[in-house]
């Protein structure tokens, strides 16, 4: 059923008698959208230096569910993550450590679950499993939080979870400029520290993500589709066709893509014989560049120290590579993490808990689709 990330155990104790004030063992639950997934993660250290050690994570993807549609329909979300959420946190208390399933249980410090943004079906599911899980731990458990997490949190703290994260220093980290870039979401944020940020850009219309998915559509590829266009693309040429960057030279930060969709859409229909493959890298390279080239904008405009690349479309090797080589013009650090850490998953969430509790901030456990960052 579910599709387990495992790393090397660090026992809890080490975790709590490791001196640095703060310590907790979450169980992250994320059903924001078409992955179900439950973590379990050790969470340790203050906001100065915040470090995770993931214990056991696993997830169940609906792409096969949602694939005959052609993107995620809502309803069959929601009742897939009804089926799911049991068996994973079954697998979790089984595979997590060498412990009975009730001290593991009651080792638990906080449950952190996805409140939004999303498919609201989805993340009552989850909301739902963890109200009822924390109700009947807590009799045992009596000091155990409940924790709403903004799953764009999620996205934003991810670049603190790769094991060479350790070696992250925060004062070489920020000010930064973060881009997030999923189905749902593109936002480019000034940070100033874990716990200070502000929204400077975001899309006026279609997210870069599901501009990937449209375009993935009319060149009759499977969903999802920013994966599929990502390989068709490097059969191609990318400049082979001159597609549109709106508002790549506006002096603003927001981002557009819904002209850049309708041109990929009347030159389909107008060059039957086209290549696809150079369609597809032609739309990918003018899609990335309007992304990169604000994105270094911003870094330099406001002298930022790093450049944090995250969300599903950050899986994207291409976006990755131009990333980094503009912090590389610029001599600025970048961070992403692990590809696997970019698309959906429940160790972010637990993470975005463990912030949350640091910041002090906790979110009504009641779904919110438009919830912003």
């Amino acid at each position: 059923m579910g599709q387990e990330m495992k790393m090397p155990d660090l026992p809890c104790a080490t975790a709590r008698q490791n001196g640095i004030g703060e310590s907790m063992r979450i169980l992250g639950i994320e059903t924001s959208c078409d992955e179900t997934a439950i973590a379990l993660v050790d969470a340790f250290g203050r906001l100065r230096a915040p470090r995770f050690k993931i214990i056991v994570a696993e997830i169940s993807s609906q792409i096969e569910v949602h694939r005959p549609f052609g993107g995620v329909v809502p309803n069959l979300a929601k009742r897939e993550h009804l089926k799911n959420i049991p068996f994973l946190y079954q697998n979790i208390i089984r595979n997590s450590i060498h412990e009975p399933a009730d001290e593991i249980q009651n080792s638990l410090d906080a449950i952190a679950v996805t409140v939004g943004p999303g498919l609201e079906p989805a993340l009552w599911t989850g909301i739902n499993f963890a109200k009822d899980l924390y109700e009947k731990l807590k009799k045992e458990n009596k000091n155990l939080k409940i924790i709403g997490v903004n799953h764009l949190e999620g996205h934003l703290f991810s670049f603190l979870l790769p094991q060479k994260a350790k070696n992250i220093k925060l004062k070489n980290v920020f000010p930064a400029v973060a881009l997030i870039v999923s189905g749902g979401h593109t936002i480019l944020l000034k940070m100033d520290s874990l716990e200070k940020w502000k929204k400077i850009g975001e899309t006026k219309d279609d997210a870069v993500g599901e501009s990937f998915d449209k375009v993935a559509k009319m060149l009759e590829l499977p969903y999802p589709g920013g994966p599929e266009i990502e390989l068709l693309a490097a059969k191609g040429d990318c400049r082979a066709i001159l597609f549109p960057r709106p508002m790549i030279n506006s002096k603003n930060y927001d981002f557009s893509f819904s002209g850049l969709k309708t041109s990929v859409l009347y030159y389909t229909r107008d060059h039957k014989n086209a290549r696809k493959a150079d369609v597809a890298a032609s739309f990918e390279e003018a899609a990335l560049d309007a992304l990169v080239k604000k994105t270094g904008r911003a870094a330099k405009e406001f002298a930022a120290r790093s450049i944090l690349l995250s969300g599903g479309v950050a899986a994207n090797k291409k976006l990755h590579l131009k990333l980094k080589a503009v912090s590389r013009e610029l001599h600025v650090n970048f961070f992403a993490p692990p590809i696997k850490f970019n698309t959906d998953n429940a160790v972010m969430i637990a993470g975005a808990g463990y912030m949350a509790h640091l910041r002090k901030k906790n979110r009504r456990l009641t779904a919110n689709g438009s919830l912003d960052i």
